[in-house]
C-alpha cells in the first residue's frame, strides 16, 4: 500500500517563494476551497508533477515556473511503502530530481528518464494514468475510465490487478523469441557452413591425396637421378684424383730443382765476385806504381806476372760462368715445364672442387627429397584428416546447439501463448471482471443509480436500465455519468486494496460536488466517502459555505499580494 504523507511546494505556478504544505494524511476528509484562480487545485499539478514529471493538467513545463520569481520551482512529495519512506523532490531552473530512501539519497549517476522510470517500475509500481484513475478524479483535464480506449483501458486494469508484469514478460519474450530466430538462423547457417567446409576438404583430401601420390613419384625419380649423378660424380673425382697424383708424380724433383737453382744461382754471384776482384788487381797493376802499403817501387816484371794470373784466373772464371749459363738454360726448362703441370694441378683440383660442390648439391636436394617424401607420407595426411575431424566435431557441436534452440523455440512458443492477452492475463481478469461488475453496481445503487453496469473482458461495456435496455455511457446525463466514474472510482481503489498493488490512503475529487451530480448525489457520495476506511480524502469544491461542517478539516487558498498561499 501507498500511504501519502505531505506534499509541498514553491514557486509552482502561481505559488510564491514560500513553500505551501499539505499533509495527506492527518485527516479522514479535507475540504479545499477557495475562488477561482486562487490555486485551490495546485496540489493536483504538484502531487503529479512530483511523482511523474508531469501536471494534472495540460499546462506545458516551462508554464509551471512562476512568472515572477522565474525559477526555483520546488515540488517535494513524501509517502511510505511497506514500511519504507521516500521523498522526492522534483525541481526546475535548475532541474532536479532527488529520490530518498528513508532519509538518504540514492545514487544519481541515471539519467532523469531512466531514474523516473525507477520510481514507477520499482517504488510506485503505477503509471500516471492508473494513478490518475485511482487517486483522483477532476473536472478538468481527467479523462474517466469510459472514455479510454480498450487499449488504454487494458492497461490501468492489469496494473489495478498487478499482471502488468506479464505484459514486461511478453515483451521481453518477444526480444528473446527474436533472438531464438536469429541465433537459429546463424546456426542453420554455421551447419550449412560447415557442410559446405567438409565436401571442400573431402575434396582437397582427395586432391591431396592424388598430389601427393604424384609429388612422392616424382621425388623418388629424381632421387634415382640423383644417385645416378653421385654415382658418376665419384667417378670423376675417382680419375681427377688419379690423375693430380700422376701430375705431381711428374714434378716429384721441383724440389731437388730449386735447391739446384739455389746453388747455381750462389755459385754464379761467387763467380761474379771473383771476376770483379780479379779484374780490380789488374786495374791496380795497370794504374800504380808502388805499393800502397809499404810505398816501395813496384817493377814491371812483378806487375806483369800478377795481372797473367789474374787473366788466368779470369778466363777459368769465364769458363766456369759459361757452364753455368748453359745448366741455368736447363734448370729454367725444367722450371717451365714444372709450373705448367703446377698450373694444370691447380686446373684439376678447381675441377675436382666443383665436383664434391656439385656431389654435396646433390646430396642436400636427396636429403630434402626423402624429408619430403616422409612429410607427404605422414605429416601432411594428418593434418587434412585432423582438419576434416575438427569440421566434423563443430558441426556436431552445432547440431546440438540446433537442438536446444529448437527446444528453446518451442517453449518460447508455448510461453508466447500464454502471455497473450488471451492467455493468462484473460484467465486472471476473467476472475475478477465478476468481482469488478458486483462492486460498479454496488456503489452506484449507493448513489440511487439503478442500472445494471457489466465490463465484459475485453472491457467494453454494457449497460442496462429498467425501462431501457442496451445503453451506452455516452447515452446518460452528465450526472449519471459522473455516478459511473465515481463508481468505477471506488471499485478499483477497493480491487486495488483486495491485491495490495495500487492500493493508496490518498483519494482527491477536484469540484465533484460543483459539476453534474445533483444534491441528492452529493448526499450519497458524502456517505460513501464516511465509510472508506483508512483513507484521507481532499475535496476540491466551491461550496465552501454549505459543505464544510461535513468535513473534518479544511483548507482554504487565496491570493496576497498576486501569490497563493493558504490562508490562516
Amino acid at each position: 500500500m501507498i500511504e501519502f504523507h505531505k506534499v509541498r511546494w514553491k514557486n509552482f505556478l502561481s505559488t510564491g517563494n514560500v513553500f505551501t504544505d499539505v499533509d495527506l494524511q492527518e485527516y479522514s476528509t479535507t475540504l479545499i476551497t477557495g475562488q477561482n484562480g486562487a490555486g485551490k487545485s495546485t496540489i493536483l499539478d504538484a502531487l503529479c508533477f512530483g511523482l511523474y514529471g508531469k501536471p494534472f493538467r495540460k499546462v506545458k513545463k516551462n508554464q509551471l515556473i512562476n512568472s515572477v520569481n522565474n525559477g526555483s520551482t520546488i515540488v517535494e512529495v513524501e509517502f511510505s511503502i511497506n514500511g519504507k519512506r521516500y521523498k522526492l523532490v522534483r525541481g526546475i531552473k535548475p532541474g532536479i530530481l532527488e529520490i530518498y530512501q528513508d532519509g538518504n539519497l540514492k545514487d544519481q549517476t541515471a539519467n532523469v528518464r531512466d531514474a523516473q522510470e525507477d520510481i514507477e517500475k520499482n517504488i510506485l509500481r503505477m503509471n500516471m494514468k492508473s494513478f490518475t484513475q485511482m487517486v483522483i478524479l477532476g473536472s478538468s483535464s481527467f479523462i474517466p475510465f469510459m472514455q479510454l480506449s480498450t487499449h488504454v483501458r487494458r492497461e490501468v486494469i492489469e496494473d489495478l490487478l498487478d499482471i502488468g508484469v506479464f505484459s514486461t514478460m511478453s515483451t521481453l519474450l518477444k526480444d528473446k523469441s527474436s533472438k531464438n530466430k536469429q541465433d537459429l538462423a546463424m546456426n542453420e547457417k554455421d551447419i550449412h557452413g560447415l557442410d559446405s567446409m567438409i565436401d571442400m576438404q573431402k575434396e582437397q583430401s582427395k586432391f591431396d591425396q592424388e598430389r601427393r601420390k604424384a609429388e612422392i613419384e616424382r621425388c623418388v625419380t629424381r632421387i634415382g637421378e640423383i644417385d645416378n649423378d653421385i654415382g658418376e660424380i665419384d667417378k670423376q673425382i675417382e680419375d681427377i684424383n688419379k690423375h693430380i697424383d700422376e701430375l705431381y708424380e711428374k714434378i716429384s724433383d721441383e724440389s731437388k730443382v730449386h735447391q739446384k737453382t739455389d746453388r747455381i744461382l750462389k755459385l754464379e754471384t761467387d763467380l761474379d765476385k771473383k771476376k770483379k776482384n780479379s779484374l780490380k788487381i789488374i786495374e791496380f797493376y795497370n794504374n800504380n806504381d808502388n805499393c800502397p802499403t809499404c810505398t816501395q817501387l813496384i817493377s814491371d816484371e812483378i806487375k806483369q806476372e800478377k795481372i797473367a794470373e789474374r787473366n788466368d784466373i779470369i778466363a777459368e772464371l769465364d769458363v766456369g760462368v759459361l757452364k753455368l749459363t748453359e745448366e741455368i738454360e736447363k734448370i729454367n726448362l725444367r722450371t717451365a715445364e714444372i709450373k705448367k703441370i703446377r698450373n694444370e694441378i691447380q686446373d684439376t683440383e678447381t675441377d675436382l672442387a666443383k665436383s664434391k660442390q656439385t656431389k654435396i648439391a646433390d646430396e642436400r636436394e636427396r636429403s630434402l627429397l626423402a624429408s619430403k617424401i616422409k612429410d607427404l607420407n605422414n605429416e601432411e595426411f594428418t593434418h587434412t584428416a585432423d582438419k576434416l575431424l575438427e569440421l566434423n566435431d563443430e558441426k556436431e557441436e552445432r547440431l546440438a546447439e540446433k537442438v536446444a534452440l529448437l527446444d528453446q523455440k518451442q517453449l518460447l512458443e508455448v510461453a508466447t501463448l500464454i502471455l497473450k492477452d488471451s492467455g493468462i492475463k484473460a484467465k486472471i481478469i476473467k476472475q475478477y471482471v465478476p468481482i469488478i461488475n458486483q462492486l460498479v453496481n454496488k456503489y452506484l445503487a449507493a448513489m440511487d443509480f439503478f442500472v445494471k453496469f457489466e465490463l465484459d473482458e475485453n472491457f467494453n461495456e454494457k449497460i442496462l436500465s429498467r425501462h431501457r435496455d442496451d445503453f451506452s455511457y455516452d447515452s446518460f446525463s452528465e450526472g449519471e455519468k459522473m455516478r459511473i466514474d465515481l463508481s468505477l472510482l471506488f471499485t478499483w481503489r477497493t480491487i486495488a486494496k483486495m491485491k495490495n498493488s495500487a492500493s493508496t490512503n490518498l483519494l482527491i475529487l477536484d469540484e465533484v460536488f460543483d459539476a453534474s451530480l445533483d444534491a441528492n448525489g452529493c448526499d450519497e457520495f458524502l456517505k460513501i466517502l464516511e465509510k472508506l476506511e483508512s483513507s484521507n480524502v481532499f475535496v476540491i469544491s466551491h461550496k465552501g459555505d454549505i459543505m464544510q461542517d461535513k468535513f473534518s478539516n479544511h483548507i482554504r487558498f487565496e491570493k496576497h499580494k498576486n501569490f497563493s498561499r493558504i490562508a490562516a
